[in-house]
């Protein structure tokens, strides 16, 4: 069916797509290319976003789930951004391997946090989700048993913590803002003396995507946010939509995955992407939705970002150098 005649107006929030987390990630592993030269090696997807992972491939990175799969060929070693259990480092240093840390900054700020907690006899109880990279990155600073992960009410209930050591809780920095805080009640409610982050662990860029997803989803008849499958921060921004009166919406990867019957009768679109898809992708979809609609777009920003974090010394003197 051609639906050229039929008008689609884009309500595209702002902010969103890359946080400054991610564009780190992604720079560290280019520069390590063009510093050594191919191959280097990425533990784990330096991001959640194929499009992302695979123009690296391209470019001659080679992931890997675990260091046991990359020979000792000198050739460094990047971890994620979504950081890394202290044993990878320390498995890393009895082979002499040479790596360097992608950890977003701000997951590095909770890791910190809770071995603050530890170092203070405190148990630690972690608000986030089950087998997530962040998660098993961040229950992994410590030995196992410091930290008790909960990811629902019914997990709070269920908690039985044997132990006469005062308690601290830290979270996931992906994590819906609403749903955490009604956790974050709970947890209160159960233990009224466990002691909370210094500052919110949830990031500022997701934090500030929720917010622009919930100014515009009222006025929307459908939103789709670009998203891979496994990203949390991207699967987030699908339920605020729907909690905040855009019930039809999806998450989808690339302009190939578009629902054109999700679409029917849809004549005002919201338009976001998670921390790890790249503005191409926005304008891919903004493009395919061309060839059947006659389109226009309206960005609405919520709030304006200006963070930038710095890639590893040792990276930034390559750069000085190639400059």
């Amino acid at each position: 069916m051609d639906r050229k005649d039929t008008k689609l107006k884009i309500l595209l929030a702002a902010p969103r797509g890359f946080c400054a987390g991610v564009d780190r990630a992604i720079q560290i592993v280019e520069k390590a290319l063009e510093k050594y030269g191919a191959p280097v090696y990425v533990r784990h997807e330096i991001v959640h976003n194929a499009f992302v992972v695979e123009g690296l491939k391209k470019k001659g990175a080679v992931f890997v789930e675990e260091l046991d799969e990359i020979p000792n060929d000198g050739q460094p070693v990047i971890f994620s951004a979504h950081g890394v259990p202290k044993s990878v480092p320390s498995n890393a240093q009895e082979r002499n391997m040479f790596y360097i840390d992608a950890t977003c900054p701000l997951v590095s700020k909770v890791h910190k946090e809770a071995e603050r907690h530890f170092a203070a006899g405190r148990h630690i109880v972690l608000i986030g989700h089950k087998g997530h990279p962040e998660v098993i990155g961040t229950m992994g600073q410590l030995p196992e048993g410091a930290v008790s992960l909960v990811e629902t009410q019914e997990d709070i209930e269920k908690l039985q913590l044997i132990t006469d050591k005062e308690l601290a809780y830290c979270t996931q920095t992906t994590l819906s803002v609403d749903d955490t805080a009604e956790l974050v009640e709970a947890l209160k409610s159960k233990f009224p003396d466990i002691v909370q982050p210094h500052k919110e662990d949830i990031c500022y860029a997701t934090t500030n995507r929720q917010a622009a997803v919930k100014h515009i989803a009222a006025n929307c008849d459908a939103m789709i946010v670009l998203g891979a499958p496994n990203s949390s921060n991207s699967n987030r921004l699908v339920e605020v939509a729907k909690v905040y009166g855009c019930e039809k919406a999806m998450l989808v990867e690339r302009a190939a995955g578009l629902d054109y019957d999700f679409l029917e009768g849809v004549r005002t679109l919201g338009l976001s992407a998670g921390a790890s898809a790249p503005d191409i992708l926005i304008d891919e979809v903004i493009e395919a939705l061309k060839g059947r609609y006659e389109v226009t777009v309206e960005e609405i920003a919520h709030t304006e970002e200006n963070v930038v974090f710095n890639i590893p010394r040792i990276l930034r003197d390559a750069e000085k150098k190639m400059a």
